[in-house]
């Protein structure tokens, strides 16, 4: 799953939540597989974006749509 702004690093989604930026997550191609991003729970992150080598992982919280804390 990725976050809606192609974030290069963990530590610049941690600081973006931080300051209080509204970060969404999406799934892609999930709706070729019946796939709902949940709007409250715990999901897995990766980046940066594909093509990319994905250099970065993380579990976020989301709390309605959005993501309010990364480990």
């Amino acid at each position: 799953m990725y976050t809606t702004v192609n974030f290069k690093t963990k530590k610049a989604l941690k600081e973006a939540v931080a300051r209080g930026d509204k970060v969404r997550v999406f799934q892609p191609n999930g709706d070729l597989f019946g796939f709902v991003v949940p709007e409250n729970g715990t999901v897995t992150l990766e980046g940066p974006h594909y093509p990319a080598p994905h250099s970065w992982y993380a579990t976020a919280t989301l709390e309605n749509g959005y993501v309010v804390k990364v480990k």
